[in-house]
């Protein structure tokens, strides 16, 4: 249901494999492929069932699919658990009193958030004054930046939303009082309420000031990081099951109970929803998973996701995530995902995380084993690394020419955004080095950079979402979704829309100083690529992106009647500052 602070601590403080270093963009590994590492990772029984895709033909890499728009390469930056309240909430005013200065621009639109105006003294309004959780939300300093990590699974967050009163926030989905003890992360009473302003999250900031934000775009279902990435890249988190750790074949184990999976009536011969934090089990790095003594399940998902679609139509795509590439090889062979960076606080992180790659839960798009890709011409293309890469290969491809059409990019954890484990200061350096190389690129005239985020954390966000899709389970389910019927495939445990989220799109192809208030969600990336590269066609069996809001359409994030802005504009990625606009 969501991973706790305590749980979240205790996972990320393994044996350090090399020095810590500060360049974002190439990820360094201080334990070289194929060393055999003792100890690291539970030795698989047997290996995994699944078969390594033969290489693609050569002749279809130099393919150029034609698109609806001018966009020919979409990045994702899928960043990790932050409401729209807890980064824009006071957008465009920020303090100044510390941090970076931040000044928004003449005429910057008001957004709807924790003010209802701007006086020359401050934001204002009831919600800052008199807050209905019986705290008022504080502004959090860059010094505060590193915060213990909230409740954000699928129940407590229904319950903090209290039926659409928005008041229960610090009783359901609040740290944990003691949740700081023992580390250097920032705790006080009232923390889920508070908020960052542009001296903290300059970058994003400063990106809505020069393309498009939105104030209207939401999870696609309330609960944790998993949930949250299937939904990007498939609109759904249904049609799952959970499977023993030590199962060969997931695809013909015997499903099994798990508290992040509720199965159709309960009964574990039905398939059902991923609405936890459950490993994927086509991952051999997936933490302590594969072990004949390992009681903890993986999940499994069912159906296709937009890699399916693509492949179907030779039209390049990849993940990339950061600590993909293995560090070595435990006794039994499988690989070991080592790699490890120091956050802010001087905190050992490990850089992949399991349960944020989505494509591992199908076997269709997974590459268990993380195999490198066969050559740089052939990353996007199927071979070995079954569109499964190291987030270094993004940059590769990038600066060799040959980036896909689609890529989604998944920070190491340290730079993710997740509470307890990163934070605004360490994702900014990410985000910004990212994004400079992207805008210096020969791509960058064609390309739309989407960056939202996976859940909210259980952060408070005062905007009551809408409720597209509810759901009737009595063991998870409150008012707030059982009001509501199930009109996505037949499936509880998939109520939605959640909280309200992030979401800024970099594009030459946005109005400038833009907000769109059109309603979105995480669906919505996956609706994008559809219509563009694949006709509209849908995945279908439930899927939210049969409903779900056009990023493009009009007043969206992304606008192709304006004069497009082809200038890059470049940040320092320490401060989030302009550096140029060329």
């Amino acid at each position: 249901m969501g991973e706790g602070p305590v749980m979240a601590r205790v996972r990320h403080r393994r044996g350090r494999y090399y020095a810590a270093i500060t360049a974002v963009v190439v990820v360094g590994v201080g334990v070289a492929v194929g060393t055999t590492v003792a100890g690291a990772n539970a030795a698989p029984s047997t290996p995994l069932a699944v078969p390594v895709p033969a290489t693609s033909s050569a002749s279809t890499w130099s393919f150029v699919p034609k698109t609806a728009t001018p966009i020919k390469h979409v990045v994702v930056i899928f960043d990790e658990n932050e409401s729209f309240d807890h980064y824009f909430g006071t957008y465009p005013y920020a303090t100044n009193t510390d941090g970076s200065t931040f000044h928004a621009k003449p005429g910057t639109p008001t957004v709807n958030g924790l003010y209802t105006k701007i006086t020359s003294s401050g934001p204002t309004g009831p919600l800052l004054t008199k807050n209905p959780n019986g705290m008022e939300p504080q502004r959090l300093s860059p010094a505060e930046a590193l915060t213990c990590d909230q409740n954000h699974g699928y129940t407590p967050e229904q319950q903090a939303f209290d039926n659409g009163k928005m008041d229960q926030f610090i009783t359901y989905t609040q740290s944990a009082s003691n949740c700081a003890a023992g580390t250097n992360e920032f705790f006080q009473p009232g923390l889920v309420l508070d908020y960052y302003d542009g001296n903290t999250v300059t970058a994003l900031w400063n990106y809505a000031q020069n393309f498009a934000m939105s104030d209207n775009n939401y999870d696609t279902d309330f609960g944790p990081s998993t949930p949250g990435a299937l939904n990007v890249i498939s609109g759904n988190d249904g049609a799952g099951y959970a499977v023993s750790a030590s199962a060969t074949d997931p695809a013909t184990a015997a499903h099994v109970t798990d508290s992040s999976v509720g199965y159709v009536g309960g009964n574990t011969a039905n398939l059902g929803t991923i609405y936890g934090d459950l490993d994927p089990a086509y991952d051999e790095c997936a933490d302590n998973s594969r072990s004949a003594t390992d009681t903890n399940p993986v999940g499994v998902m069912t159906g296709q996701n937009i890699g399916d679609l693509l492949n179907a139509k030779n039209i390049s795509w990849g993940w990339f995530q950061g600590g993909f590439a293995p560090t070595g090889t435990n006794a039994a062979g499988a690989p070991v995902c080592g790699a490890e960076h120091e956050n802010i606080g001087g905190n050992e992180v490990a850089d992949y995380s399991p349960h944020h790659n989505p494509f591992e839960y199908y076997a269709s798009t997974a590459n268990p084993k993380h195999l490198p890709p066969s050559s740089e011409a052939a990353i996007g293309h199927t071979d070995q690394a079954n569109h499964e890469y190291d987030l270094s290969d993004f940059y590769t491809t990038l600066q060799d020419g040959n980036m896909p059409s689609v890529s989604y990019l998944k920070a190491a954890e340290y730079q993710d955004a997740h509470p307890g484990y990163s934070d605004p200061l360490d994702e900014q350096n990410f985000i910004v080095n990212t994004v400079n190389e992207i805008e210096q690129s020969k791509f960058w005239k064609s390309t739309a950079i989407v960056i939202t985020y996976d859940d909210s954390d259980g952060w408070y966000d005062h905007q009551n979402s809408p409720r597209v899709n509810g759901s009737n389970d009595p063991t998870t389910d409150q008012a707030v979704c059982t009001s509501k019927p199930v009109k996505l495939g037949s499936i509880n445990d998939r109520c939605g829309y959640g909280p309200r989220l992030p979401l800024v799109v970099i594009s030459p192809y946005t109005r400038s100083n833009y907000v769109s208030h059109n309603v979105t969600d995480q669906s919505s990336v996956t609706s994008f690529i559809e219509n563009n590269w694949l006709h509209g066609q849908r995945i279908g069996n439930g899927s939210y992106d049969k409903i779900a809001g056009n990023l493009a359409g009009r007043g969206g994030v992304l606008d192709f009647n304006v004069r497009p802005q082809f200038k890059p504009l470049i940040l320092n990625p320490t401060t989030g500052a302009v550096v140029s606009k060329n």
